[in-house]
């Protein structure tokens, strides 16, 4: 077997899949099936842009024991061969008649007894990247296996970093770091926000980003009304403040951190709320531990806003992070998820300024035995105003 593949030694990629393993023999999961773009790249070091084409369905199966094998589309076949996994399996895809659906049977039905079963990710955060009726189609052929729910299977791996990812998803953070330092260059009062966007996403590229699946923001007096719309030609006014959030990739993992400027002075109640957001951050940094849940990083947050004296902007308040801009768990008063060493997170708070008016601020950490490190520079405490 090959030592090297794409982006990682081949050892870090057998190390996952030997986790993985371990989880589905703690189940009692005979293979588990993967589908998409995210956990293809995980387990083979299969890196590509080729994801955005819909008309082929890919396959990865990792067996409760040996070897991962690639059932996937013969476009495919020469990058994977560059990965560490060999057995490679192919079919002219597109095929409107049989899109990969026997081959990928006949390769299960050899890997799993006839009274076996096989995961698929089914659960929150997962979806099937292949035609529903396949996938039906498929369930029939290999009757009378179990198809059961891979979901935790894939979640309780994935979402502890190993240190080779870590430095990943630090790069990624310092290429953004780096950008967001050169918007004083290209975003001043009077120009465009979509202008603003562009050079932003030109400087990203141009900091070493591989590509930028994402850039975020808004602008408004005091404060935004949302932070996911696309930008508008409207320019830049004395009294805005500017936000822009990316989720910039360097070998496939992301960042996804935001930072905020005044266009002039900044008002008070902007301030007010600045403050708070920047205090609340400083709460998680300081009382994040393993072994506390997801909704005690937002009840860490929450509260802190609370006592500044600002009110919570609606939707969660942090994330996981990795190689999908977001990732489990989710900052809510509803997510149980064990926060462990290892996790790389979010801390996202927003705020309400005024009516239809928020603040938010993001930071990426990596949760360490003795709390929270850095992977973003930490936002100034005063928001930075642009000529």
């Amino acid at each position: 077997m090959a030592d090297n593949s794409l982006i990682f030694p081949a050892a870090e990629f057998q190390g996952r899949v030997a986790r993985l393993q371990a989880q589905m023999a703690a189940r009692g999961q005979d293979a588990l099936l993967l589908t998409a773009p995210a956990d293809i790249f995980y387990v083979s070091g299969f890196l590509t842009r080729f994801w955005e084409s819909p008309a082929r369905p890919w396959f990865i199966v990792v067996p409760v024991q040996g070897a991962p094998v690639a059932v996937i589309p013969a476009i495919g076949a020469e990058l994977m061969g560059r990965c560490w996994i060999k057995d490679i399996r192919t079919w002219p895809a597109p095929d409107p008649r049989d899109d990969g659906i026997s081959l990928l049977a006949d390769t299960l039905a050899g890997l799993v007894p006839a009274q076996g079963c096989i995961a698929l990710p089914m659960g929150l955060e997962t979806h099937l990247r292949m035609p529903l009726a396949d996938y039906a189609n498929l369930a029939r052929r290999l009757a009378p296996r179990d198809m059961v729910d891979g979901t935790a299977t894939i979640h309780r791996v994935r979402e502890v970093k190993s240190e080779a990812e870590i430095a990943r998803i630090r790069a990624s953070c310092a290429i953004a770091d780096r950008a967001f330092d050169r918007v004083p260059e290209f975003a001043a009062q009077g120009r465009p926000l979509d202008q603003i966007f562009r050079d932003f996403q030109i400087a990203l590229l141009q900091e070493g980003a591989d590509w930028v699946s994402y850039v975020a923001g808004g602008a408004g007096q005091g404060g935004y009304g949302d932070v996911i719309s696309p930008a508008g030609p409207q320019p830049l006014m004395r009294g805005d403040v500017l936000m822009l959030d990316t989720g910039a990739v360097r070998d496939g993992y992301f960042c996804d951190f935001d930072r905020n400027y005044a266009v002039g002075p900044v008002a008070p109640a902007t301030a007010r709320v600045h403050a708070a957001l920047h205090a609340a951050t400083d709460a998680a940094l300081h009382q994040l531990r393993p072994g506390l849940r997801a909704c005690d990083a937002h009840r860490i947050l929450v509260s802190t806003l609370a006592r500044h004296g600002v009110e919570q902007a609606g939707g969660r308040l942090g994330h996981g992070l990795g190689v999908t801009l977001t990732e489990w768990p989710s900052f809510t008063p509803l997510d149980q998820t064990e926060l462990v060493e290892g996790m790389v997170l979010t801390l996202e708070p927003g705020a309400i300024v005024a009516p239809g008016r928020i603040l938010v601020h993001e930071e990426n950490i990596v949760l360490r035995a003795d709390g929270p490190e850095l992977l973003s520079r930490r936002a100034p405490a005063e928001m930075p105003v642009l000529a």
